[in-house]
């Protein structure tokens, strides 16, 4: 019988979550850097630039790879001889060591659980609770995955219960365009089929978990219809020309994971779950001998990949002094660096604009030819003036641009990932612009960040609006006055190049 402390599970668990926010896994440091050295568009090439220097970067400052440090999920394997000494439930355990990571003093992360779904969604401050999943299973070990899943990315998880006769590939094919780049691509996918609606799903998170191998697949050949199916959807995937940050490219995934399980005869359950750009997952394996003890990357697995901005490139723009017009003659795909002041608002703090506006209550912000960042950032430590500080997904605020644009005096919009439709037609309509920075390089982005305060709503925590001073922030222009996004034209421009030429072999 072996014997697992509490305190050694609940540090353990806390040492992950700290662990995982600054170090990327080794195998998804080094897929990336291929994919960085093949990428022939430049869009996408810089993009994956930005989150290779950034991964460096948080190694190196160990600040968090993403401002969105995610939700957790713990997965564990428990051996039918072991007995964890302990009078709290597993669930109460695994919340303790994410509570104790989250708040560590040295390096707080970002606390994004909401308690209540529905009503009030009131933060609980911690990040707990966390996802438990624990299996039984033969031996004399508590074998522990931890992962920190990202919203952006998760919001993208897909279902769908096929026909038993239904093609997998055309289902992945079909779905894939309909995520947008709201899950940081270049990333990876998960896949589950089988089993039932709760476990497919169960099966495509885990598979997330396990290395990255595309690689080493593509080198030696495929050895299983699985591993063919794999390559299969790897190649198809890319072909869609999607790119680094939906920017057009030709890598989209490092790879696709696909788990399987019986099923009944009538059903086809399947599910999709992408990994963002802040791919984070550790494995541990307790003994009874104390807390785990995890190995940091070496800073070699990093490729010499230094981002900077390019000022020869980029258009400097001030924000203190920015028009309507000014906004008006940015171009679709230009690189910007913002210089000046901005203000910040996500989805709560624009629900609390509409609520005062339908009020005819005065907003505490005046945004007359402001710009607004979507963004939720990490508190500082040290000497900080912001922790890290990257885009969420902007497709989110969709359905208030048209109230932004015409009764704030708001012109201008920083997020990640395309706009939708009905964005795109208020952006058109007001002559305004939506301008793109990096997922995955929120601590890059922070330096650019000089100055911080909270100007409004400051009991929405990282949701509170605040007035950002940043110098050279880098951005891109992905909506312009006329409505054209480049997350329309840069996929379709690859993905033509992609079908009119072979794919690069794999180096």
């Amino acid at each position: 019988m072996t014997i697992i402390k509490e305190d050694d599970l609940i540090q353990s668990i806390a040492d992950a979550v700290q662990f995982i926010s600054y170090y990327h896994p080794t195998d998804y440091i080094q897929h990336l850097a291929r994919a960085y050295e093949r990428e022939e568009s430049p869009a996408a090439k810089d993009a994956i630039a930005q989150i290779l220097t950034n991964s460096r970067m948080c190694a190196e400052g160990r600040r968090p790879i993403c401002q969105d440090t995610g939700v957790v999920n713990v997965f564990l394997k428990l051996g039918m001889q072991v007995r964890i000494e302990s009078q709290r439930s597993m669930q109460d355990i695994c919340d303790e060591g994410v509570r104790r990571g989250y708040l560590n003093p040295e390096n707080p992360l970002r606390a994004s659980v909401l308690s209540d779904p529905l009503f009030t969604r009131k933060n609980t401050r911690d990040n707990t609770p966390c996802i438990v999943n624990v299996e039984l299973v033969p031996g004399a070990q508590l074998d522990v995955q931890v992962a920190a899943k990202g919203g952006g990315s998760e919001n993208k998880s897909k279902f769908a219960m096929l026909n038993p006769s239904d093609s997998l590939v055309d289902w992945v094919m079909e779905t894939v365009p309909l995520m947008g780049a709201g899950w940081c691509p270049p990333g990876m996918l998960g896949i589950g089929v089988g089993g039932t609606a709760e476990k497919a799903m169960l099966l495509a998170k885990e598979s997330l978990m396990e290395d990255i191998n595309m690689y080493e697949l593509l080198q030696r050949g495929p050895q299983n219809k699985l591993e063919e199916l794999r390559i299969e959807l790897y190649e198809k995937v890319n072909a869609l020309g999607i790119g680094a940050q939906g920017l057009g490219g030709l890598t989209t995934v490092l790879d696709v994971k696909i788990n399987t399980f019986p099923t009944h005869a009538a059903s086809k359950p399947v599910a999709m779950i992408p990994n963002c750009a802040a791919t984070r997952h550790v494995h541990f394996v307790l003994d009874g001998s104390g807390a785990a003890e995890l190995t940091p990357p070496p800073l070699s697995a990093w490729p010499d990949v230094q981002w900077a901005p390019d000022y020869n490139k980029s258009r400097q723009v001030n924000l203190d002094t920015l028009t309507p017009e000014e906004v008006a003659s940015w171009k679709p795909g230009e690189t910007l660096l913002l210089n000046g002041k901005i203000l910040t608002g996500r989805d709560a703090a624009h629900k609390r604009i509409q609520e005062m506006l339908e009020k005819g209550e005065p907003l505490p912000v005046d945004f007359t030819n402001r710009v607004i960042y979507y963004v939720g950032p990490v508190d500082p430590v040290g000497d900080e003036v912001v922790g890290p500080a990257g885009p969420t997904t902007a497709t989110r605020m969709d359905k208030f641009t048209e109230m932004m644009l015409a009764k704030t005096g708001l012109i201008s919009m920083i997020g990640k990932a395309e706009r939708g439709p009905v964005a795109i037609e208020a952006i058109r309509h007001h002559k305004s612009a939506y301008l793109m920075a990096v997922g995955g390089s929120a601590y890059l982005v922070s330096k650019a960040i000089r100055a911080s305060k909270v100007l409004a709503f400051e009991d929405l925590g990282m949701e509170a609006i605040y007035e950002f001073e940043v110098k050279d922030m880098p951005v891109t222009v992905a909506v312009d006055s006329s409505g054209t996004s480049v997350h329309t034209t840069g996929p379709a421009q690859w993905r033509k190049r992609i079908a009119e030429i072979p794919l690069i072999p794999v180096q």
